[in-house]
């Protein structure tokens, strides 16, 4: 397991699992030999093998993103525009409460009380959920730009931060959390994600 970049939990095991969120190292998900870890570690990078799984609406949301966010990174050919995650991040007083949810379905939850709750398998309600919050996040991605420097470390206190993971580019915007859930872009995109946490949290404790 490769050492997390950010350190915002004192479980190392969740410190993990915030990283493999944004889809920008393929390292730290480690390779297990088969397909695709083969392309997206091979050395050197095939970039025609690369764009075909960044463009393979087969493959899991999140293995597309680092496809594309490899390609990216060795200047091959632009993957098609599409937002492969959405990533919410509320910093509390007692640490950070992050949500994330891919185009495929599945999602996860990190609380500030070091709990998780991971979503891999779809339902008629988490898809109905994702794509209200598809809809939302997609309308601010159409009016921002993305950010071409390095990721930064998760918000403080009181902040709010949106990521979407749209085709190996990162795009964001934060501030207050009072702000944040009166905007008029970012307040829907913050109120379907509520809906989805408190709909993965009821689920969580029923089964």
């Amino acid at each position: 397991m490769q050492n997390p970049k950010f350190h915002p939990y004192q479980n190392d095991g969740l410190n993990h699992l915030y990283e493999l969120l944004f889809c920008d190292n393929e390292a730290a998900f480690g390779n297990n030999g088969a397909f695709p870890w083969p392309v997206l570690f091979a050395d050197p990078p095939d970039a025609e093998a690369l764009l075909r799984l960044a463009n393979d609406t087969n493959q899991e949301s999140r293995l597309r993103a680092l496809a594309a966010t490899k390609l990216r990174s060795i200047g091959g050919p632009a993957p098609k525009a599409e937002l492969h995650g959405v990533i919410v991040e509320v910093g509390m007083e007692g640490g950070l409460d992050v949500l994330a949810a891919f185009g495929d379905g599945t999602a996860r939850y990190l609380n500030h009380a070091e709990k998780a709750i991971i979503s891999d398998a779809p339902t008629e309600a988490t898809n109905s959920l994702i794509n209200n919050l598809w809809h939302h996040s997609i309308n601010v991605v159409t009016k921002i730009g993305p950010w071409d420097k390095p990721r930064l470390e998760p918000p403080q206190s009181g902040m709010v931060r949106l990521s979407f993971l749209v085709s190996g580019q990162l795009f964001f915007g934060q501030g207050p959390m009072d702000v944040f859930f009166k905007d008029p872009m970012a307040g829907p995109v913050l109120d379907s994600a509520v809906q989805l946490m408190a709909y993965l949290t009821e689920y969580s404790t029923k089964n």
